[in-house]
């Protein structure tokens, strides 16, 4: 006879079945959903009242579980991706527009009024983000489009930099190894 919770219902272990194949597996669909919505991993173990250390396990152990994450966060980082380009480009949209309408008449040398509102599709252009037009190009194009730009100094015959202080410099000058500096002023 199977062993009893305390219950009253039967232990998943005494039916050999893991919290793996009751909680996890028959919800794979539900789960793709809700990585392709945004979700971390984190949130998805909690939905499917898993610990997080527990369903990170499950992601190494299964490879339908990892798959399936892998494939449905695929599809939301594509779809982000689409969107960040049209903001970056600019794009024509229609947008339904409710509109008030009235007709005015004399009926019997009075004067009659009747509104209606009426719903109208209205073509909208949304204009290029600069924002991500450099995001974009920023990671597009990192050596063109990177904030710092690396220099090299190098020193006489493509040596290295001599530094010296300016009192040495002096001395060297008065020495006549170098050329007297000109005055700082």
């Amino acid at each position: 006879m199977p062993k009893k919770s305390r219950k009253g219902q039967k232990s998943q272990k005494s039916e050999g079945r893991s919290k793996y194949q009751t909680y996890v597996l028959p919800r794979l669909v539900e789960i793709e959903g809700w990585a392709r919505d945004g979700l971390t991993e984190e949130q998805i173990a909690k939905n499917l009242g898993v610990a997080y250390s527990t369903f990170r396990v499950y992601k190494d152990k299964y490879p339908a579980l990892s798959a399936a994450l892998k494939r449905s966060k695929a599809i939301a980082d594509r779809e982000v991706e689409n969107a960040l380009f049209k903001n970056a480009t600019g794009y024509e949209y229609t947008e339904e527009q409710a509109i008030k309408l009235k007709k005015v008449f004399y009926l019997d040398g009075k004067r009659h009024e009747e509104e209606r509102v009426e719903v109208v599709e209205v073509k909208r252009y949304r204009f290029p983000d600069t924002t991500a037009q450099i995001f974009w190009l920023k990671n597009r194009k990192p050596k063109e489009w990177r904030d710092r730009k690396e220099t090299e100094v190098t020193g006489k015959d493509g040596g290295p930099v001599e530094l010296m202080s300016w009192v040495d410099l002096v001395v060297k000058a008065h020495e006549g190894e170098a050329d007297p500096p000109e005055s700082p002023a």
